[in-house]
């Protein structure tokens, strides 16, 4: 049956891309002391089900890019449903520590292969400059709130108790949502035309994944034992990796060799520049989420399930404030995001002194709702800020770093601040949430500094074949 040629409805099933793969790292925030509890598990290890999901993302989120590129995108999008499918269904069975986290990567892995085809979808289907602006709203609006949907359903599914562990439902409720989206991906799709020019860059893969690797291990698993050698060495040896893996690229492209990363995109200061406000946010961002969830409950002693309410308030705030803010752009250009940092800033002081054992459940909310808004105006931006300068012959590859980066500094968020956050917990969750938010609030100073030394810009023109049109 030929695919009905309706590209919203298209847009709309291939948003369950993100959809999806959003709401599988922030689900687990509220249920990790329901996942600790039933695979008995110490802290690094339940770090790790969130970072090695976010590791196995981000290490392959490039490669997914070029895999429709090559092999057409419904192809690879509807394969990388099914293996995240299958991966969450396996998580959900996972009765170990190394089980669970061995199905989290493959379940990043399968989401970097379907994620990067929506970004595709929105460029082939929507070449009019103001529809492609509607649909990216659509998609950073998605990714925002999906955090939010995935702190409720956490909260309720892990709060649940069917036949089955409640924090098992978290896994397994994407099983009949990947079936239904396989379905109206075969029925509805349209196949995109294939580039067979385009070769993958196996080594520099690997390369980019050793390097992943041995920065996120040892900040995770070095604290839980007290930084042993092998932890400090794995460190120094992923900036080595690091750094030759950019020679390795310099190298491929002056041969013509199609690198994974086009190198030529960090000669431009305005993509460097909000690769490094992305890298803070994303850190902060994801880090708050999770911090605020084990705090809620092991601090305030607040139920799973009244704990994923919390955030329903802040995620409707975030979506008003995104759509806001794309407005006020148009106007206003960066300031709009530099008023919104501001929000977060003060939102998070004033949870340090306010956000404590006793607080009226009002408080708790009207402080959260502060976050939303002020994360609303900056988080569906950042796409803009990042990519607004780049020429569109380089469109493809500063997508493709842009998630690697987004997910990375997930990864390092959960991992470094997570690091503190459970290390304080030594010594309370009260002391351990100031420290957290403290490095939160070093992240938002970041990110504003970053968005300071960003040049104002102008509007990319309607008709200018040298600007990437973007939107929140």
């Amino acid at each position: 049956m030929k695919p009905t040629k309706n590209k919203w409805l298209e847009l709309i099933i291939v948003l369950s891309a993100p959809l999806l793969s959003v709401i599988d790292v922030f689900i687990v925030n509220i249920a990790i002391p329901s996942i600790k509890k039933g695979v008995h598990a110490n802290d690094a290890e339940i770090q790790l089900v969130i970072a090695a999901y976010l590791l196995g993302y981000a290490a392959f989120l490039i490669t997914g890019g070029r895999a429709g590129d090559q092999y057409g995108r419904k192809k690879v999008f509807f394969w990388g449903m099914f293996a995240f499918t299958v991966a969450s269904a396996l998580c959900g069975l996972s009765t170990t520590p190394l089980q669970l986290n061995i199905t989290r990567f493959i379940q990043g892995f399968s989401a970097s292969f379907m994620v990067p085809q929506t970004i595709a979808f929105i460029q082939v289907l929507f070449p009019e400059p103001k529809e492609r602006a509607k649909a990216i709203s659509l998609f950073g609006i998605t990714l925002g709130s999906a955090a939010t949907i995935g702190q409720v359903l956490g909260g309720y599914l892990s709060a649940s108790h069917f036949a089955i562990e409640g924090w098992r439902l978290i896994f397994f409720i994407n099983v009949p949502i990947g079936a239904v989206t396989l379905w109206a991906t075969y029925k509805y799709v349209n196949e995109t035309a294939t580039n067979q020019s385009n070769k993958f860059d196996y080594s520099g893969i690997v390369i980019l994944t050793a390097a992943l690797v041995c920065l996120i291990l040892p900040l995770i698993e070095g604290r839980e034992k007290g930084w042993p050698l092998w932890s400090i060495l794995l460190l120094v040896v992923s900036f080595v990796i690091f750094t030759y893996f950019l020679a390795d690229q310099k190298q491929k492209l002056a041969r013509n060799k199609n690198p994974l990363v086009d190198v030529r995109l960090f000669s431009f200061k305005d993509f460097n520049i909000g690769l490094l406000a992305v890298l803070f946010h994303f850190m902060l961002h994801t880090a708050y989420l999770l911090l605020s969830a084990v705090y809620l409950q092991n601090g305030l002693g607040v139920s799973a399930l009244d704990c994923g309410l919390y955030f329903i308030l802040p995620g409707i705030l975030f979506v008003v404030s995104s759509v806001w803010a794309s407005r006020l752009m148009l106007r206003f250009g960066k300031r709009v995001l530099q008023v919104g940092a501001l929000f977060m800033f003060i939102a998070f002081l004033l949870q340090i002194k306010f956000l404590l054992p006793g607080a009226n459940s009002w408080v708790i909310i009207a402080l959260m709702s502060a976050w939303g808004l002020g994360n609303g105006a900056v988080l569906p931006s950042l796409l803009n800020i990042a990519l607004k300068s780049v020429p569109i012959q380089y469109a493809g590859g500063a997508a493709g770093v842009y998630s690697t980066f987004q997910q990375t500094a997930s990864a390092l968020g959960v991992s470094i601040i997570g690091g503190i956050f459970f290390y304080f917990s030594r010594q309370g969750w009260q002391v351990a949430y100031t420290a957290g938010i403290i490095a939160i609030l070093v992240c938002v100073a970041l990110v504003s500094l970053m968005l300071y030394l960003l040049p104002e810009g102008k509007p990319a023109l309607k008709n200018d074949p040298g600007a990437v049109i973007v939107a929140d």
